[in-house]
C-alpha cells in the first residue's frame, strides 16, 4: 500500500483522488469523499453515505481516519466577540475567535499552538512555541465554529502562531478552505498575518493566491522593533520592507501594516512620521491596535487622544489608517492575549 497521510481531512482533493485511486475505487467518489469532509462536516468515513460500503470499509480498513479537534470552551464578550477553546487530541489547547461587525463574522484561527517568535506584547509569544498545527487542525477551528452556528465571512490567520514559521500546513488549508467542493470561501476573504519573516512573504509571492498579507511592524526603526520582537534582531526593517515590494511585484497586492500602540514607546508623532517615511513608495494601509495587556504585560496601551493623534499624523500623509480598539478583554481574546490563562506567573518577558 502506498504511503499517505492517514487522516483524510489533511489531504488536498487531489491527494483524496490519488488515494481512491489507489484503493481501488472510481475516479468521481474522489469528489464524494472530500466534499463530505469539507462541505458536510462528517466525523467518520463511514457517514460519507454516497460510496458504497464496501468501499467505506476498505478505506477504514487501511488506516485512513477523519480527525477532529475538541471544543472544550467558548465565552463570549459584553460586546459579542466569542472565543473558542479547542483541544488537540493527545496534546496542547489552542484558541480561536469571532468577531461580529454589522452581522458579519470575522474568524481568527491559529496555525500553531504557542509561538516561537517571543513578541514582548503577545501572550501566545510569552507561552513559548508548543506545536506546529496540521492542515486539518487549521480548518477544523473553522468547521467546528461553523458547526455552532457561526458561519465564516472573512478569516484571518492572526490567532495563536506565526502562519509563515508554519508554511506548508498554513497554505494547505487555504487551498482546502477555498476549495470550491469544500467551504468555497474566496481567496480574497482570506488574511495571512506575519511578523515579517522575509524568506516566507517571497515565498508567499509565487503561490499565485490572491489571499490577502498583514504585516505585523509594531516600530517604525530596527532599534524600536527590536525592542518589541526577537525576530526583528534577525531581519532588519530594510529587509523586510523588500520582501514587501517584491511581493507586491508579483502579486500587485495592497498589503496592511499592524501596528500595536504602546504608551511611551512606540506612539510619538515623530514615530508617525517615520512611519510614513519608511513606507513611502508601498502600496499599504496602516490598522493601529490598542495594546491588551496580560498578566506580567510590562507595557501599557497607550492611551486614546495619543493613539487619535498618531492616526492623525498618518493620515495627513496620505496613508489610510485604521483605529482598532479592543474587543473581547473581559474573555482575553483581544489580540496579544490568546493564552494569557495558561502564562504561568512571571513567565512575560522583562
Amino acid at each position: 500500500m502506498f504511503q499517505m497521510d492517514k487522516d483524510l481531512k489533511n489531504l488536498l482533493r487531489p491527494q483524496i483522488a490519488q488515494l481512491v485511486a489507489g484503493l481501488g475505487g472510481m475516479p468521481y467518489w474522489a469528489k464524494y469523499l472530500f466534499s463530505f469532509i469539507h462541505a458536510k462536516g462528517v466525523l467518520t468515513v463511514e457517514d460519507v453515505t454516497t460510496l458504497p460500503k464496501a468501499f467505506r470499509r476498505v478505506v477504514t480498513e487501511a488506516g485512513f481516519f477523519i480527525s477532529r479537534l475538541q471544543t472544550v470552551g467558548r465565552f463570549t464578550d459584553p460586546d459579542g466577540t466569542v472565543k473558542f477553546v479547542f483541544a488537540i487530541p493527545d496534546g496542547p489547547r489552542i484558541e480561536a475567535v469571532v468577531l461580529e461587525d454589522g452581522g458579519r463574522h470575522t474568524l481568527c484561527i491559529s496555525s500553531q499552538a504557542g509561538c516561537r517568535m517571543g513578541c514582548r506584547f503577545c501572550a501566545t509569544g510569552q507561552l513559548g512555541f508548543q506545536a506546529d498545527l496540521t492542515a486539518a487542525q487549521i480548518v477544523d477551528q473553522v468547521y467546528q465554529i461553523a458547526a455552532a452556528g457561526i458561519e465564516a465571512d472573512n478569516i484571518v490567520y492572526m490567532g495563536m502562531g506565526e502562519p509563515l514559521d508554519n508554511y506548508d500546513a498554513v497554505l494547505r488549508s487555504v487551498r482546502i478552505l477555498h476549495d470550491e467542493e469544500g467551504r468555497n470561501i474566496g481567496q480574497r476573504r482570506i488574511t495571512i498575518s506575519t511578523c515579517g519573516l522575509p524568506s516566507g512573504i517571497e515565498k508567499l509571492a509565487k503561490e499565485g493566491l490572491q489571499v490577502r498579507l498583514a504585516i505585523s511592524l509594531h516600530g517604525p526603526s530596527d532599534a524600536a522593533r527590536q525592542d518589541l520582537m526577537p525576530t526583528a534582531r534577525r531581519f532588519s526593517i530594510a529587509e523586510v520592507l523588500q520582501a514587501v515590494e517584491n511581493y507586491q511585484h508579483e502579486t500587485g497586492r495592497r498589503v496592511t501594516f499592524e501596528y500595536c500602540m504602546i504608551q511611551e514607546v512606540n506612539d510619538y508623532p515623530d514615530q508617525a512620521r517615520l512611519l510614513l517615511k519608511i513606507l513611502e513608495g508601498i502600496n499599504a494601509n496602516v490598522n493601529l491596535i490598542e495594546l491588551n495587556p496580560f498578566p506580567g504585560c510590562p507595557f501599557r496601551a497607550s492611551a486614546k487622544p495619543r493613539i487619535q493623534h498618531f492616526a492623525h499624523v498618518l493620515e495627513d500623509g496620505g496613508m489610510e489608517t485604521c483605529v482598532r480598539f479592543r474587543r473581547g478583554r473581559t474573555i482575553k481574546a483581544a489580540c496579544g492575549q490568546l493564552g494569557a490563562d495558561w502564562l504561568k506567573p512571571g513567565k512575560a518577558s522583562p
